[in-house]
C-alpha cells in the first residue's frame, strides 16, 4: 500500500516538542516471551531466527493485502514446521499457534525502566506517540494490559495504516497525530535501521536503544544511542536540545 507523506505548515522550533516510542523490545520485553513462547510449540527456541524470518515475511504480505490477519499468523505457523520437515494441516497448525500464543500472552512484561521514563515524560507535557510494526489488533490488547494506553496521546500501527517503520509515511502520520511536525520529534526504538534510521531518514531524530550495549561500531550519522531508557531523559534535555539550538 503506497500512501503519500502528509504536509507539514508549522516551522521547526529548534526544540523537542514531542517523543514516539517503539513498543516490541523497546518498551515490552517481546523478545523474551517470544522465545519462550516459541519453545512451548516446538521444545525449543534453537529456530528463532528461522522463525523470524518466516514472521518478517508473513507480517509484509498481510501488510501488502495478500494474507488476511485473522489467518496470516496460522499460515505463518505452519510454513515455520514445513521449513523444519513437518507438513501440517491448517488445522493442526492452527492449534499450535492457538497454545503458542496463550503462552507469549502469559509472558509479556515491561522493562522496569518503562513506567519511570513515561512518568518523566508525562510530567513535561510531551505529546507522546507508539509506533508498532505489529501486524494486527493483538497489539491494542498488549498496550491495554500493560497498562501503556493511559500514557500515549496516538497509537500508530502498521497494519492498520498500511504501511510499516522505516516507511517515513508511518512516522509522519504519527508526527501529524501529534500535531508536531518531524524536526521538533524524536522516536525511540530497538531497530537500528528500522526505527533510528527510519526516524532520522524521515526528518525525525532517531534515537537507537540498544540494550545489550556498545557494539564497537560506528554509529551512522545524524543518530543518538542509548542502552537504557533511564538515559532518554538527559538526552532530550541536553544532546538533543543542544543539536537544535
Amino acid at each position: 500500500m503506497t500512501t503519500a507523506s502528509p504536509t507539514f505548515t508549522r516551522k521547526r522550533t529548534g526544540e523537542i516538542r514531542a517523543v514516539c516510542l517503539d513498543v516490541d523490545d523497546t518498551l515490552v520485553d517481546y523478545s523474551t516471551s517470544s522465545r519462550a513462547a516459541l519453545a512451548s510449540m516446538v521444545g525449543n527456541a534453537d529456530a528463532w531466527s528461522l522463525w523470524q524470518r518466516i514472521t518478517d515475511d508473513h507480517v509484509s504480505r498481510q501488510l501488502a493485502g495478500e494474507l488476511q490477519y485473522e489467518s496470516m499468523r496460522n499460515i505463518r505457523t505452519q510454513a515455520f514446521f514445513a521449513a523444519l520437515g513437518e507438513e501440517l494441516t491448517l488445522e493442526e497448525a492452527t492449534r499450535r499457534e492457538l497454545g503458542r500464543q496463550e503462552v507469549l500472552t502469559a509472558g509479556w512484561c515491561l522493562f522496569p525502566d518503562v513506567i519511570p521514563m513515561l512518568d518523566w515524560l508525562r510530567a513535561t507535557g510531551l505529546p507522546i506517540a507508539a509506533i508498532s510494526n505489529a501486524s494486527g489488533r493483538h497489539q491494542r490488547v498488549k498496550i491495554a494490559q500493560l497498562g501503556l494506553s493511559e500514557y500515549f496521546d496516538a497509537v500508530l500501527i502498521a497494519g492498520e495504516v498500511g504501511c510499516a517503520k522505516p516507511e517515513r509515511v508511518i512516522f509522519h502520520t504519527a508526527c501529524l497525530a501529534l500535531g508536531v511536525p518531524p524536526g521538533d520529534t524524536v522516536h525511540v526504538g530497538d531497530r537500528l535501521h528500522a526505527d533510528a534510521i527510519g526516524a532520522r531518514d524521515a526528518g525525525m531524530h532517531g534515537v537507537w536503544i540498544n540494550r545489550t550495549g556498545p557494539t564497537g561500531g560506528t554509529l551512522p550519522a545524524g543518530l543518538s544511542s542509548i542502552t537504557s531508557l533511564a538515559e532518554l531523559p538527559e538526552l532530550l534535555v541536553c544532546e538533543l536540545s543542544a543539536a537544535t539550538a
